[in-house]
């Protein structure tokens, strides 16, 4: 009787309270806040007439409401200039209108915004821009929203920058990138001033990746005996936060890895040498004489000249140059007993070299231009087996 009456009373209890608890939690419930949701439109254009732009808008939504909304707009400053500005603007969010106003970050260029937003799914932003005092009608229709992590993903930006690589495969023993903060970027560049070195000259103009990161990265060119100690010296310098080897212009498909053998002279590539043998091996192959041999000392790079008798017209007895550009360098940094040569696509052109009065022939014909020439692979091949080298397998990412 005592377990009956007991368990009466937990049921009626229970029974009692539930009516309290469920009212409760739908209090709670009630009374909690809608979690901020955000969402990107990061295919923006044409929002500047002719001016190509990089622009989004980034929106806080609270039940599906727009509750604030940010539009950035990084832009070139001219059609022809790759000199880039922006302006982000926080938008003022009246139901479906967007307006805002302000300056850009570089040239403080005024800037009204004013646009009408319409859809769920599929957004389009309508309206006028004005910057600087030029107007200009926006429609941007069909623009469909992305979250946090993908709009994050597509504004990665490789830039293929290794401070310390295990070898030089996969980046250049002559290009050397430097990545520093914005505002010590032009006393960087002209620190660079008599240190014979190249500078890439894309690299000295502001991109919108600069722009919104806050760095810039500078990319140089130099004799890979000397790149060590150049990026060496740009770790120290005010405003820098990396610096290191690169990606450069020579494929890999065109190298050749060979023992240093007797190539070295104190430690140093022996130039003379190795010129001689790289420029007789090239003028075996393609049937010609070598004409001239440079070095850069900026570069590092070996550029050559051979000459043969043109097959365009063989009765004009015309002269056709070949210029062959070629880098060499350890295999890795720090030196090694093997090197690397990287040898470029040659350029032909085609001259009158005979006696008296000499024919003079446009650059340009106007058409698709057709290489006179058929046997670059072969003298890959050739200089390859002299130096008893290994090409590299590109299926494999390796050493053959």
């Amino acid at each position: 009787m005592r377990a009956l009456m007991i368990g009466c009373t937990l049921a009626l209890v229970g029974a009692g309270s539930s009516p309290v608890v469920h009212a409760q939690a739908a209090k709670d419930a009630k009374a909690a806040p809608v979690a901020n949701e955000i969402r990107y439109f990061n295919s923006l254009g044409d929002l500047l007439g002719e001016l190509p732009v990089d622009a989004f808008i980034k929106e806080t939504r609270q039940g599906g409401k727009v509750t604030s909304a940010l539009l950035d707009v990084c832009y070139s400053v001219s059609t022809h200039s790759d000199r880039k500005d922006r302006f982000t603007l926080d938008l003022k969010v009246e139901g479906e209108k967007l307006s805002g106003s302000g300056q850009s970050t570089e040239n403080k260029t005024p800037v009204t915004v004013s646009l009408i937003r319409k859809g769920t799914k599929s957004v389009s932003f309508d309206g006028k821009i004005t910057l600087g005092g030029q107007l200009t009608s926006v429609s941007s229709p069909d623009n469909s929203d992305v979250d946090e992590k993908e709009f994050q993903q597509s504004q990665v930006v490789d830039d293929d920058l290794s401070e310390m690589p295990k070898d030089f495969t996969q980046v250049s023993p002559q290009s050397v990138a430097v990545q520093v903060k914005r505002e010590n970027f032009a006393d960087l560049v002209r620190s660079l001033k008599g240190q014979n070195v190249q500078i890439a000259l894309d690299s000295i103009a502001t991109d919108c990746n600069a722009l919104r990161s806050g760095y810039q990265i500078l990319r140089l060119f130099i004799d890979p005996a000397r790149a060590s100690d150049l990026i060496a010296s740009l770790k120290t310098a005010t405003g820098v936060v990396a610096a290191g080897w690169t990606s450069g212009t020579y494929d890999m498909e065109r190298a050749i890895r060979f023992a240093t053998g007797d190539w070295s002279q104190g430690g140093k590539l022996n130039r003379d040498k190795f010129a001689s043998a790289l420029t007789a091996i090239a003028a075996n192959v393609m049937g010609a004489k070598t004409a001239t041999t440079t070095w850069n000392d900026a570069t590092g790079e070996l550029t050559f000249t051979l000459k043969r008798p043109s097959q365009l017209a063989p009765a004009l007895d015309l002269t056709e140059t070949l210029e062959i550009t070629a880098l060499i360098s350890p295999d890795k940094p720090g030196g090694s007993d093997r090197l690397i040569v990287w040898l470029g696509i040659p350029s032909s052109k085609t001259t009158d070299e005979t006696a008296g009065p000499q024919l003079q022939f446009s650059e340009n014909s106007g058409g698709e231009e057709e290489s006179t020439f058929n046997d670059d692979d072969g003298m890959i091949k050739a200089v390859a087996t002299e130096l008893k080298g290994q090409r590299w397998d590109t299926d494999k990412a390796t050493w053959k």
